[in-house]
């Protein structure tokens, strides 16, 4: 005997009895009424509504999230009029007003002619599924802006700093807009480091930076960490002028955090030096050259004194 022979000889209400024990919530809905002929009492357990509040199939999407609603509806109803299974995460609005995460299984009965006759499913609860997504996730993006930050001092690192310039380069490539970038480096803080010991040189840097970070005047501005006491803030959009006075702005601020550096002599204080070039970048231009300059000029400053700002010296 066939498993078809032996379905047909039992009685159905085994199977139905079958279905309405397992978490699956198990459905049915007439195409040319679009009206529900049959939910599993389950879905009152996990959403609340009772089965013969389930009437039509506006019922199931006035009880979806209004953001997944529209789409959800939408690829449900193409995909069975193409006669395609098909399947749809979505969150369900429960009877109480909290949302719960559910998978929509679907299959589609045809008539003879490939018309939808019918839609058959299960209802699957993946709440858990999802908080467990969200909080890996949650757990790579917050790796990912890890790998972007300094370890030590908390701003943007090299990595980031690379991956922005080039964005940024090609950016005032494209608009014929200037683009500008500071090298800043902290004075005698080898100095620093011999008088106070490498821990404290480690804390000086922390201070530096947060005394920095006050210099960013919007996000598609980016102070990072080059290297060593060495820090770069970029600055797409910006002239020359603006620039010039913005890494006046960085020497005052360090010089604001009363930093002492007795390594140089009693009384002295932490300064910072600077370089600065500014450009209007062609197809000609490349990035690392453009750095360079104002990192040249950061030693001219160095070489004219010290806590100063460079920006020109013929280079």
């Amino acid at each position: 005997m066939s498993i078809e022979d032996i379905i047909r000889e039992e009685d159905i209400g085994v199977y139905k009895t079958l279905l309405e024990s397992t978490r699956a919530i198990p459905w049915k809905i007439e195409w040319e009424t679009l009206r529900f002929a049959y939910i599993g009492p389950q879905i009152e357990e996990l959403l609340g509504w009772a089965p013969q509040s389930w009437a039509t199939v506006q019922d199931w999407a006035d009880r979806m999230h209004p953001e997944d609603r529209a789409w959800v509806f939408d690829f449900c109803v193409a995909q069975s009029q193409a006669g395609i299974d098909h399947e749809a995460d979505y969150r369900a609005l429960r009877k109480d007003g909290e949302y719960v995460w559910i998978r929509d299984v679907v299959h589609v009965v045809r008539n003879p002619d490939g018309s939808p006759n019918a839609l058959v499913g299960f209802m699957f609860d993946i709440s858990e599924r999802k908080r467990t997504e969200e909080r890996l996730l949650d757990m790579q993006r917050e790796l990912e802006e890890l790998s972007f930050k300094d370890g030590l001092t908390g701003v943007a690192n090299r990595r980031r700093f690379d991956m922005i310039v080039e964005n940024e380069w090609r950016d005032a490539m494209a608009n014929r807009q200037a683009i500008s970038v500071v090298v800043l480096d902290i004075d005698f803080f080898k100095q620093y480091n011999d008088h106070y010991g490498h821990l404290e040189g480690d804390e000086c840097l922390k201070r530096v930076a947060t005394a920095l970070a006050g210099i960013v005047r919007s996000p598609r501005d980016l102070l990072c960490r080059f290297g060593g006491e060495e820090f770069v803030l970029l600055l797409p959009g910006t002239d020359e002028a603006t620039a010039m006075a913005l890494a006046w702005r960085c020497l005052d601020l360090v010089d604001k955090a009363l930093i002492p550096h007795a390594g140089v002599g009693a009384g002295k204080r932490l300064t910072l030096s600077a370089g600065v070039h500014t450009t209007v970048p062609t197809e000609r231009d490349e990035v690392l050259p453009f750095i360079a300059v104002a990192d040249r000029r950061l030693y001219l400053a160095k070489e004219r004194g010290r806590a100063r700002v460079v920006a020109d010296g013929g280079l």
